[in-house]
């Protein structure tokens, strides 16, 4: 993550997030490490002597199964679950010091983490259940339509070196497959990606930014770590005064939507780019993307401060707050959504990088009708 820094909180290598210093379980056992779980739903032990990994990994693994250790056997890396440690982690300090050295005393703790992938992370949620006695119950990330493990590439292959002319053309022929097959060969397709975001074309820009999404959202089945690293990079982009903001905080709002379980952290941060005009619009297009599969990441933000804005005198933003509104199935707005109903002011937005040319109008109608459903059926 930030490097070059003499010490940094430890995070995530999945999702990026910070995370919470490893503590001691409930029912301590002799010989057990301290541990903790990211939001993205990976789970962590320590070995604050960096002498028993091995003891670490094995707990993280049983840990993430929820005690089966029948299970956590049974499991094989990558195909199953994914695995990353942090070095030089200071337990004392709960920061990672570089250096390997703090006041005088030499650092080699090593943070474990293990991710399971959804299906076997679902069989885990309903073997506890199943112990507990405890009936299963619908969960909003069960809902959401996340990309399948991508197949695991043949590590004998010869690997390309990405090129920047390349990665245009694919782009530009909407090559997914060939990017991520890329991607996975090197990881600079995502910077040369990046790139042709700055592209006074408003089409080619929102085009390229669903693609990034798209890729990034089935390269993060194995090699979530490199996504997490470019969401960091268009963030700090983001809060540079001197950068310009095209299609970031758009291509911020694809990635998530694309890998919502393990990127919906994220979306909290969009929130502080609502309050200038010129990346207003984007953050609430990224929101209503992110909402069509997890309305309640959204919901747990403090979204009520943007109801206003579904009565701005600019038509774009009150249809883009319409979409927002309608797939959060906002009952608490539906009086202002039916004022609009007979607006014809004309609006175009982009789905899945195709432009949609409609007015505010028939957007209220859909954002009422989308209110109206049962709610199971909000996330189809």
């Amino acid at each position: 993550m930030k490097k070059g820094k003499f010490k940094t909180r430890p995070w995530c290598p999945f999702c990026g997030q910070t995370i919470g210093k490893p503590k001691p379980p409930v029912n301590r056992k002799l010989g057990e490490f301290t541990s903790g779980s990211c939001q993205c739903g990976a789970v962590y032990t320590c070995d604050p002597t960096g002498h028993n990994v091995g003891s670490a990994m094995v707990e993280a693994m049983v840990l993430a199964c929820n005690d089966n250790w029948d299970l956590a056997w049974e499991l094989m890396p990558e195909d199953d679950y994914l695995t990353g440690r942090l070095e030089n982690y200071d337990e004392q300090t709960d920061q990672v010091v570089e250096t390997g050295y703090l006041d005088g005393r030499t650092i080699r703790g090593v943070v474990y983490f293990v991710r399971l992938h959804k299906e076997i992370a679902e069989i885990t949620v309903r073997f506890q259940k199943k112990q507990d006695g405890v009936q299963s119950e619908e969960n909003p990330a069960d809902e959401a339509l996340l990309p399948e493990l991508e197949p695991a590439r043949d590590p004998r292959r010869k690997r390309r070196k990405a090129d920047k002319i390349a990665v245009r053309q694919m782009v530009g022929a909407g090559d997914i497959d060939g990017l991520v097959d890329l991607a996975f060969d090197d990881v600079k397709v995502l910077w040369y990606m990046q790139r042709l975001l700055y592209d006074p074309d408003e089409a080619s820009l929102w085009r390229t930014s669903h693609i990034i999404g798209q890729v990034c959202g089935r390269l993060s089945t194995r090699q979530p770590g490199s996504v997490s690293d470019l969401l960091h990079r268009l963030f700090e982009a983001c809060s540079d005064s001197a950068a310009t903001n095209w299609g970031l905080q758009e291509t911020i709002g694809a990635i998530v939507a694309a890998r919502p379980d393990m990127f919906g952290a994220f979306t909290r941060h969009l929130l502080r780019y609502t309050s200038h005009p010129t990346t207003r619009n984007q953050v609430i297009w990224a929101f209503g993307t992110i909402a069509e599969k997890r309305p309640d990441l959204i919901r747990n933000t403090s979204f009520y401060q943007l109801l206003h804005l579904v009565e701005d005198p600019d038509p774009q933003l009150r249809g883009l707050m319409l979409r927002l509104l309608g797939r959060l199935r906002a009952t608490e707005s539906i009086s202002a959504i039916e004022r609009l109903v007979d607006d014809q002011s004309p609006v175009t937005y982009y789905e899945n990088g195709a432009p949609v040319h409609t007015t505010v109008g028939v957007m209220a109608s859909d954002a009422i009708r989308l209110t109206n459903q049962p709610k199971e059926k909000t996330s189809e």
